[in-house]
C-alpha cells in the first residue's frame, strides 16, 4: 500500500477527528465521498468545500481506547461502542504487519457480517484501500467490526444462477428507518436464508451481481439498490486481498439477496441516458453524500465489465440535477 500525498490525503487525515456515525446511526460518508469526488476529477477547491460543508453534520470522534492486550480481535464484534478500540487495534496491526498482510488475516472473519451498517463497513474499507490511507483503512475496518451483522448460517446448494433465485424472493414489509434494520427484519424468519443457500458455492459471480445491482437501481431508483451498486464495486476492490474469494462472495451474496428483499423494489420509468461528462459534472457539483459514490462506482464497474447498465444507473442518480 503506497501512501499518497496531496489534498485528498490531508482531508482524510483531518477526517480522523470525526466519529464513524452521527444522528443516531447514520454513517459518516465524508471519506468515501471525498475519494469518489477526487477520482471523478474534482478540483482541490471543490474537495475542500465539500469536506467543510459535510463536516458540519458530524460528531467528534470518541476518546482513544487501547485494545486490551491478549483479547481476541473478534471478541467485540457488533458492539457499536467498540469503534475507538477497534480503530486502535487495526492501526497497530497495520503498523506492525502492513496493510495487505493484515487484510488477508481479517477479511475472512469479517465477511459473514459484510452487510454491516448497510454495507458501509465494507464500502469504507474498500475506498480506504483505493485511497491508500492507512488510518482511514483502520477506521473503515473498525466500523465494519463494531457493526458486524451476521444474517444466519449459510449452506451451499447446487443452483448456479443467482438472478433466478433473486426473482423468487418476496419483498419485505419492514418499516424500519435504517437499511440494516430492514435487512435484519428480512432475515429474521430464516426464509431468505433457505432460498439464498440454494446457490452453489462460487456461483455468486462478481459481474452477475454487479450488473443485477445496476439494473435494480436504474429500474427503481431505490436507495437500498444504490447501496448494492457501491457494495458490489467495493467487493471487487477487496477481492485481491482474499485467499478464498469464492467463500467471501458467497457471504456477500447472502447480504445482497437479503438487501433485495428489504428494498421491496418498485419499478419506475427509466431516466434519460446521459453522457458520462454530464453525469460526472453533476456528481461533482452535488452535495449529496451518495451521488458521487454511486457515479464513481458505476464508472469503475463499466470500465471493467462494459455495456451501458452502469451509465443508466448513474443517469438515474443525477437526472434531477441535469
Amino acid at each position: 500500500m503506497t501512501l499518497q500525498e496531496g489534498t485528498l490525503a490531508e482531508l482524510l487525515d483531518d477526517g480522523a477527528a470525526y466519529a464513524a456515525e452521527y444522528d443516531d446511526g447514520l454513517g459518516n460518508h465524508r471519506p468515501m465521498a471525498l475519494l469518489a469526488l477526487h477520482r471523478l476529477g474534482a478540483t482541490d477547491q471543490r474537495l475542500k468545500a465539500y469536506a467543510a460543508t459535510y463536516s458540519t453534520r458530524l460528531e467528534p470522534a470518541p476518546a482513544p481506547q487501547a485494545w486490551p492486550s491478549g483479547d481476541a480481535w473478534k471478541g467485540r464484534f457488533s458492539q457499536r461502542e467498540a469503534w475507538p478500540a477497534y480503530r486502535a487495534l487495526f492501526a497497530q496491526w497495520i503498523a506492525i504487519e502492513s496493510a495487505p498482510v493484515m487484510l488477508a488475516q481479517v477479511l475472512p472473519g469479517l465477511m459473514p457480517g459484510c452487510g454491516a451498517a448497510a454495507f458501509h463497513g465494507l464500502i469504507r474499507t474498500a475506498y480506504a484501500i483505493a485511497a491508500a490511507h492507512e488510518q482511514e483503512l483502520a477506521d473503515g475496518l473498525a466500523y465494519w467490526a463494531c457493526r458486524f451483522m451476521p444474517l444466519g448460517a449459510m449452506g451451499a446448494g447446487a443452483e448456479d444462477d443467482p438472478v433466478s433465485l433473486l426473482r423468487l424472493l418476496k419483498a419485505g414489509t419492514s418499516g424500519a428507518r435504517l437499511i440494516d434494520q430492514r435487512m435484519r427484519d428480512a432475515a429474521s424468519s430464516g426464509r431468505v436464508n433457505q432460498m439464498v443457500s440454494r446457490l452453489a458455492l462460487g456461483a455468486a459471480r462478481p459481474e452477475v451481481l454487479a450488473r443485477a445491482a445496476a439494473l435494480a437501481y436504474a429500474g427503481s431508483g431505490s436507495f437500498t439498490a444504490l447501496h448494492l451498486v457501491t457494495a458490489t464495486h467495493a467487493m471487487r476492490v477487496i477481492t485481491p486481498y482474499l485467499d478464498e474469494p469464492g467463500t467471501a462472495w458467497h457471504w456477500f451474496w447472502q447480504a445482497f439477496a437479503t438487501a433485495v428483499v428489504a428494498a421491496a423494489l418498485k419499478p419506475r420509468p427509466a431516466a434519460p441516458l446521459l453522457a458520462w461528462d454530464q453525469i460526472i459534472e453533476a456528481a461533482i457539483m452535488s452535495d449529496d453524500d451518495h451521488q458521487a459514490k454511486l457515479v464513481y462506482s458505476c464508472r469503475e464497474e463499466e470500465t471493467v465489465y462494459g455495456g451501458q447498465d452502469w451509465q443508466r444507473a448513474a443517469s438515474c442518480a443525477v437526472a434531477a440535477m441535469v
